[in-house]
């Protein structure tokens, strides 16, 4: 009996779906797919981790705690190797120290490929990972070419158990893969090695669902899949067409399809009605016809719109090929397909090939990523080799140890310092927002400063004096606006920061199991939202940060924000628009969080 993985929430939280869905809406999918029967479910990634860096909100530890802390079913990680997450090799030290810290976190399983196919770089890793205890599963790449002969794959899949690899997992990111030949290979790949055989495939019109089947026929014991909504955008196997078509071939997957329908049912009504990332059919044609990742060829498509040489795709295309082949038959895996396309790009709209050399092709030429599956075209590496002669290669990578020193304290515990180890400059914007949310608030108005709340105060003074309906300041980066109303109803305009905005949901991590209970500061009459009409400042289920308006308490014509001392998910709303309250009354229940990461210091 096959299992299936379930890749939705790894899917929704890396581009172009991140953010898409509401944290607290992931959290309510990770509790459905955990009672839906899954073997596991992947749940981040090099996707994740470059989308929460690059949008700088929410840590990619936090979510994955977050996650282990609601559901019982297995968390699955996917790795690039010694790649990790990022776009470069890593050291032994932040190999170790990252899978340590991820099975702390709360992953259970690992699923590895080496961007090359190459099992070396896989070594390390998989050591890391038995060390911690879990689950070490070996991805290896399938690409058309070279890459995807059976011969290539199994002599690399002969060594997998060497390295305590548990299952080989095979990967396919182009959807080349036609379901008879993957039938063929996840048979001799079995046979070859005697460990089981998984299956991750995509690809477009259907291919994805049909390789999927003739995968689990063909003996393969697990299943990647995703819910609907995500599997018709991305074009992976839907879970809700592939666990009941196996069925009905008497193969059995004990996940029940009441719930992954339910699944649907929640992410739909975020993703519903929109058009993502759309895939015009010329795109997934010439993605099908040269073999590539659909993703891939649509942002290629993308770069020369904005170069103005739309025309050129097909030209691109031949040369991403070519280039492929001469740097050694390279999986198109990420991150060497970013890398391979970005060289082919540069190639055509220069007119001039190898010209100018991408640094990190560079460093596969040069053998520093690793061993490729085929010998690089002697002539294009010295080519490379004249172009860029005088110019040395990127240094390495500094320990973190050295990187902790150089952050001067900007990372606090271990994962943060991985973060910054692998993403550099760029996962500053993250630490700084994590670290102002730990950091305890001052008194006063917000951040306001003293001056400020004083004319605030001023203000109100004259609206309440005067016959003035409304009054609006403005100083600098802060707008002031104080309105009259006769109805009871509360005003649209508000005291708000010109230049900051509405905060950004905060991912719940450890619940503790009791509640904070949000009261009544004044009597007053009780509004969930800034106007009549208008949105709820917060409904049950919402992630609320320190600072974070909750609702309005009108009291002498006034509007009074109330807002949120703490972190924390909202589980009870006690009031009803227009009610009247006293001073204490209990207005909402925060369920509290832990957002610190588990070895701060």
């Amino acid at each position: 009996m096959p299992g299936l993985v379930d890749t939705t929430i790894r899917l929704l939280g890396q581009e172009p779906l991140a953010g898409r869905v509401p944290t607290a809406d992931v959290y309510r999918l990770a509790e459905i797919l955990d009672g839906a029967g899954f073997a596991a479910l992947e749940v981040t990634g090099g996707g994740c981790f470059d989308s929460a860096v690059k949008r700088g909100v929410e840590s990619p530890w936090e979510r994955i705690r977050a996650l282990k802390a609601r559901v019982s079913t297995p968390l699955a990680m996917g790795l690039r190797g010694r790649f990790l997450v990022g776009s470069r090799p890593s050291d032994t030290d932040t190999i170790r120290r990252f899978v340590a810290t991820a099975a702390e976190n709360g992953i259970d399983v690992f699923r590895i490929h080496d961007p090359l196919n190459d099992v070396e770089g896989m070594r390390e890793v998989g050591a890391a990972i038995l060390a911690a205890g879990r689950t070490f599963d070996a991805g290896l790449v399938y690409s058309a070419g070279r890459t995807g002969e059976a011969e290539t794959l199994l002599e690399q899949a002969r060594r997998l158990p060497d390295i305590g690899a548990s299952r080989i997992l095979l990967h396919d990111p182009t959807g080349s893969l036609q379901p008879h030949r993957a039938s063929d290979l996840v048979r001799r790949l079995a046979e070859a090695t005697g460990l089981p055989v998984g299956v991750y495939f995509q690809g477009v019109g259907g291919n994805a669902l049909a390789t999927s089947i003739e995968a689990a026929r063909a003996g393969a014991d697990l299943i990647s899949c995703s819910a609907y909504p995500v599997a018709l955008t991305l074009h992976r196997a839907p879970a809700e067409e592939l666990a009941p078509t196996l069925e009905g071939l008497g193969i059995s997957t004990g996940v029940d399809i009441d719930a992954l329908w339910q699944a649907a049912d929640l992410i739909d009504e975020h993703i519903g009605d929109e058009l993502i990332a759309p895939l015009a059919p010329r795109i997934a044609v010439r993605a099908a016809e040269y073999g590539f990742p659909a993703g891939l060829v649509a942002a290629l498509d993308a770069h020369l719109r904005t170069y103005g040489a739309a025309d050129r795709l097909d030209d691109v295309l031949d040369e991403l090929a070519r280039v492929r082949t001469e740097t050694g038959w390279l999986p198109l895996a990420s991150p060497v397909s970013q890398i391979l396309a970005s060289q082919a790009l540069i190639n055509v709209l220069s007119a001039s090939r190898y010209q100018t050399v991408v640094d990190e092709l560079r460093e596969i030429l040069a053998g520093r990523y690793g061993h490729t599956p085929g010998e690089p075209d002697a002539t294009v590496k010295r080519a490379v080799e004249l172009v860029t002669a005088g110019h040395s290669l990127p240094a390495d990578d500094p320990p973190l140890e050295d990187v902790r020193e150089e952050a001067a304290g900007l990372a606090t515990s271990e994962e943060e310092l991985l973060l910054l180890g692998l993403f550099k400059e760029s996962a500053e914007p993250l630490l700084r927002a994590i670290r102002s949310r730990m950091e305890p608030r001052g008194e006063g108005v917000d951040d306001v400063d003293l001056p400020r709340a004083e004319r605030i105060r001023e203000i109100v003074a004259l609206v309440q004096e005067s016959g003035v309906g409304e009054i609006t300041i403005e100083d600098g980066d802060m707008r002031v606006t104080v309105r009259r109303t006769d109805a009871g109803a509360p005003a649209a305009a508000s005291a708000a920061p010109l230049a900051t905005q509405e905060p950004s949901p905060l991912p719940e991590v450890r619940p503790t199991g009791d509640t904070i209970r949000v009261e009544a500061p004044m009597v007053g009459t009780f509004y969930r939202s800034a106007s009549p009409g208008a949105s709820p400042f917060v409904e049950v289920g919402d992630p609320v940060v320190p600072g974070q308006t909750l609702c309005i308490l009108e009291a002498m014509k006034l509007m009074n924000e109330v807002k949120s001392e703490h972190g924390g998910i909202v589980r009870a709303i006690h009031k009803e628009n227009a009610d009247p309250v006293q001073f204490g009354d209990v207005l909402f229940e925060l369920e509290p969080l832990n957002g610190r990461p588990l070895d701060a210091y």
